[in-house]
């Protein structure tokens, strides 16, 4: 009988490798390239990280100032603040990152003046600046927002609920950024959902603040993206003031930039008894770490009152 032992492994590792080949393929193709021009704002080497005010890049973002993740050893030695540059933006579906940093010599010939001279088309809509009473805390409470069902909800009505609030807008591309966050309230909604005998009395909240364009139907088409169950999540618009007084109260600041926004990041965890328990002030995998505080912030009277600020969480599961 004729021995096919070897020509058996060898098909066997010709397949092998075919298959990681179309595999490596297929995960260069799900990562998109873009050529980049911009001025330097801010540089944080210890994070890894450049604060860019861009041109527009085409079938991606309009043109605003916002941070940029670093690889390692992608920032060269000399750069400064207000260096004109190019760099290479690469985006995939759960991270972004740039590198191939590079000077332009000539930078009024290669980006656009209002670029170079700061002026990124900033808008008037309120953020840091904005000033609340103990009185305005209290209609702001009660305030109507719209949710993306086009009904009117406030925050009283959660009243007796464990809630998170985050905020967004629907049109920011980075993966790593606004729908990073909202990717967490998607699995921390999972999780919660599925664990036998956990509590009900939770709710996770959204709220755009690009009140102009995130229209409840907009919210609403956003929202089925992210499989959300409306009983447990909401997705919430209204007037731009309540919006920025709102976002002052849970220490978000935005402020429109060109077409999008520029923002930090805030997920904050209010118990069932209407107090601060965690402030989440980073983007990142933080799904576990709200469920977690969810869980506790449903029983407030059965743990010790304090108030946590998370200042350096930035694990990450991707």
């Amino acid at each position: 009988m004729k021995d096919v032992s070897w020509s058996s492994n060898w098909v066997g590792l010709w397949c092998l490798g075919i298959i990681v080949m179309l595999w490596m393929g297929c995960a260069h193709a799900a990562t998109t390239n873009y050529v980049v021009r911009g001025v330097v704002r801010q540089i944080d080497l210890a994070g890894h990280q450049l604060v860019i005010a861009h041109e527009s890049i085409p079938n991606f973002m309009e043109a605003m100032t916002m941070p940029f993740h670093a690889k390692d050893g992608a920032i060269p030695d000399d750069l400064k603040v207000g260096n004109a540059i190019r760099f290479e933006l690469h985006v995939n579906d759960t991270e972004s990152w740039i590198d191939g940093i590079k000077q332009i010599v000539s930078a009024s010939s290669k980006i656009s003046p209002a670029i170079i001279a700061g002026n990124n088309k900033k808008g008037s809509e309120p953020g840091s600046n904005v000033k609340i009473s103990a009185g305005d805390q209290t209609r702001l409470r009660d305030f109507k927002f719209t949710n993306e069902l086009g009904q009117a909800v406030s925050f009283s009505d959660f009243r007796g609920q464990a809630i998170a609030v985050t905020f967004f807008f629907t049109r920011c591309p980075v993966p790593d950024f606004c729908p990073r966050l909202s990717r967490n309230f998607q699995e921390a909604e999972r999780k919660l959902s599925a664990m036998e005998n956990a509590p009900t009395n939770w709710h996770l909240i959204s709220v755009s603040f690009d009140p102009t364009r995130d229209t409840p139907e907009v919210l609403k088409a956003y929202a089925a993206t992210y499989h959300y169950q409306p009983d447990h999540w909401s997705f919430l618009t209204g007037p731009s003031d309540k919006i920025a007084q709102l976002a002052h109260a849970c220490g978000a600041e935005f402020q429109q930039d060109g077409g999008g926004f520029t923002h930090n990041f805030r997920t904050v965890i209010i118990d069932a008894s209407n107090h601060l328990q965690m402030i989440f002030p980073t983007s990142g995998d933080l799904s576990d770490s709200i469920v977690d505080e969810l869980l506790k912030a449903t029983h407030p009277a059965n743990q010790i009152s304090e108030t946590k600020t998370v200042a350096n969480r930035t694990e990450s599961k991707n």
